[in-house]
C-alpha cells in the first residue's frame, strides 16, 4: 500500500483535503512509494491561522521555556538521527553517511538556537541627556513561513525555524514536495519535546501553496533557498506583499587552483565537493580553475580519485554516492555532458551511461569530468546540480579572479596556495560571500551566517547565526525620562528627603 503525507497543523497530522497529491519515488529504484498531499489555499490559511493563534502566548512566552523546548527537541534529534537519515535516503537518495552529514549540520543551528538568549540581549545607554536613559530591544515577527528545497530535506528547514521559533515567532514550512516525510518527523519530535500546538506547522504542495505563503497577510516574512529563477521570484512577490524575505538561490561555485598548491590535497578536495551528495547541492564545487602549467597534472589526479567512487543505493553501506533525485533531473544533468564535447569541452570522464546491476531503473548517473571547458558551454553557465566537473584553464593568478568574478553567481569559492599572501588577495578581491582557503566548501559554522552575493542572494540577511537572529526579529528603541523621586507631588511620601 502506497505512503500518503498529509500536512501538519495546529499540533497534528491534518489530511489533505484537495484530492490532488504529488508522487514521491525511491531514486535508486525509480518506484513510487509515497504520496504527498497538495494544499489548498484554504489549507494554507488553516495553518497561517494556526500560528498566528499560536503566536499570541509563544511570541510572549519566556526565553527560558522557548529554550527548555529546543534543548529537548536537539536530545530528540540526537536519539532519532539515524531514523531521520533513513527517510532522507528513502525519498532523497544520498548515501546513509551523506544523511547524517546532514543532520548532524541541522543539529548544530538547533543547539544555536538554545543559546539565542545572548543574541537577543538588548542595548542601554544611561543618561544621554539629564534623567533619559535609551534602550534597544528585539522583538519577534509574528508567523514566518519557509520554502525548502529537496536536496537537504532536514538540514535547510532546521536553518530556520529553530532560530525563528526560539526567537518568537510561530512557522509555517512549505518542504519539498519530492522528499517529504522528514519534515513530518521533525514536527512529531517538537511535540514530543513540548512545542506547543500552532508553533510549528508543515503544509505540502506546488505554486498554489507556496504563492498562497508568499501573499497571505498574516505571514511577516518568507525564507527560501533554491534556485536563481525561483529566489528571485520568491524575493520580488513576497517583498510587493510587505514581506521580509532572504531568499537564496543557485551557485557556479568555483575552485582556483595555484601553481604552488599540494595537487594532491586540490585531487581530493574537487572530488569530494564535485561529487558528493551526487552534486545535488548549492555549495558544491562544479568548477575547478587551473592556472598555468598544472593543469594537466591536476586533471589526471582528479579523474584518477573520481573513478574510485563507488555509485550505488544509498542504504548500501558500500556506496559513497548515490542516485539523483528523480528521472527527469538525470535526464537533465546528463545533456549536459553529452552536448559538451560540440560546445568545445574535453570529455575526459562520460557519466550518463552508468546504471547499477539490479537497481536498472533507479536515476542513475555517473561521474563527469570536463576539461578545457570555455565560459560560453552550458555545462559552465548553467547550475547543473549533479556530478559534472568543469575545468577550466588560465595562465595567471589575475585571469583566474576575473573569470570568477564575471559569474552571475557569488555564493561560495575556494582557493588551493600555500601562499599566505596570495590566499589574502584572494578573501579581498574575489566576489562571493563565502569563501575557502584550502577547504573546498566553506559553508560557515552555525554562528556565523551563510549566504552568497549577486544572483545567489536575494534580501540583505543570510542566513543563521546574528543574520538569522536579526532576520526573525525587529528592533525597537526607547527613550524613557523618569523625574527623580525627590520631585514627587505633595503628599506622595516615597521616602525621599525633599532637600535630595
Amino acid at each position: 500500500m502506497t505512503k500518503i503525507v498529509n500536512h501538519w497543523i495546529g499540533g497534528k497530522t491534518v489530511e489533505g483535503a484537495s484530492g490532488t497529491f504529488g508522487p514521491v519515488t525511491d531514486p535508486a529504484t525509480g518506484a513510487v512509494t509515497t504520496k504527498v498531499a497538495f494544499a489548498t489555499v484554504d489549507e494554507v490559511d488553516a495553518a497561517v491561522a494556526a500560528a498566528k493563534d499560536a503566536w499570541a502566548t509563544w511570541g510572549t512566552s519566556s526565553l527560558a521555556k522557548r529554550t527548555a523546548i529546543l534543548f529537548k527537541f536537539r536530545a530528540l534529534l540526537d536519539e532519532h538521527r539515524d531514523e531521520i537519515a533513513e527517510l532522507i535516503t528513502a525519498e532523497h537518495g544520498k548515501v546513509h553517511s551523506d544523511a547524517l552529514g546532514e543532520v548532524a549540520r541541522g543539529l548544530e543551528i538547533v543547539e544555536l538556537a538554545c543559546g539565542i538568549t545572548v543574541q537577543l540581549k538588548g542595548e542601554l545607554s544611561t543618561e544621554v541627556a539629564s534623567r533619559v536613559d535609551v534602550s534597544s530591544i528585539r522583538q519577534p515577527l509574528g508567523v514566518v513561513a519557509g520554502i525548502t528545497p529537496f536536496n537537504f530535506p532536514a538540514m535547510v528547514p532546521m536553518w530556520m525555524f529553530p532560530i525563528a521559533i526560539a526567537c518568537g515567532n510561530t512557522f509555517v514550512l512549505k518542504p519539498s514536495e519530492k522528499d517529504p516525510s522528514v519534515s513530518l518527523k521533525l514536527a512529531e519530535l517538537l511535540a514530543q519535546a513540548g512545542l506547543p500546538d500552532g508553533v510549528f506547522n508543515v503544509v505540502h504542495g506546488d505554486k498554489v501553496a507556496v504563492d498562497r505563503l508568499l501573499e497571505h497577510p498574516d505571514v511577516k516574512a518568507v525564507s527560501f533557498v533554491g534556485s536563481t529563477p525561483i529566489a528571485r521570484y520568491i524575493h520580488t512577490t513576497a517583498a510587493a506583499n510587505g514581506k521580509r524575505v532572504q531568499a537564496l538561490g543557485g551557485a557556479k561555485n568555483h575552485m582556483l587552483v595555484l601553481p604552488d598548491a599540494d595537487l594532491d590535497a586540490a585531487a581530493d578536495a574537487a572530488v569530494s565537493a564535485a561529487y558528493g551528495s551526487a552534486g545535488e547541492r548549492c555549495m558544491a564545487i562544479s568548477a575547478v580553475v587551473a592556472v598555468g602549467a598544472i593543469g594537466d597534472e591536476l586533471v589526471s589526479r582528479i579523474r584518477e580519485r573520481a573513478e574510485k567512487i563507488k555509485i550505488g543505493p544509498g542504504n548500501d553501506p558500500a556506496s559513497e554516492m548515490g542516485p539523483l533525485i528523480t528521472k527527469a533531473h538525470r535526464d537533465k544533468v546528463a545533456s549536459y555532458v553529452t552536448g559538451a564535447a560540440e560546445q568545445g569541452c574535453e570529455v575526459v570522464l562520460d557519466g550518463t551511461g552508468y546504471t547499477v546491476e539490479g537497481f536498472e531503473d533507479g536515476h542513475w548517473v555517473g561521474l563527469s569530468l570536463l576539461d578545457r571547458v570555455p565560459t560560453s558551454a552550458d555545462a559552465y553557465r548553467d547550475e547543473i546540480f549533479g556530478p559534472v566537473l568543469c575545468v577550466l584553464r588560465v595562465d595567471t593568478y589575475e585571469e583566474g579572479v576575473a573569470l570568477i568574478n564575471a559569474s552571475p553567481f557569488g555564493n561560495g569559492t575556494a582557493i588551493f596556495t600555500r601562499d599566505g599572501g596570495a590566499a589574502r588577495r584572494f578573501q579581498l578581491e574575489i566576489e562571493a560571500g563565502m569563501v575557502g582557503v584550502n577547504v573546498p566548501i566553506p559553508v560557515p559554522v552555525g554562528y556565523h551566517s551563510f549566504g552568497g552575493w549577486k544572483d545567489s542572494l536575494f534580501g540583505d540577511h543570510h542566513i543563521y547565526g546574528n543574520d538569522g537572529t536579526h532576520f526573525y526579529t525587529r528592533g525597537k528603541v526607547v527613550t524613557t525620562r523618569w523625574p527623580d523621586p525627590s520631585e514627587a507631588p505633595a503628599g506622595v511620601d516615597l521616602g525621599f528627603p525633599r532637600n535630595h
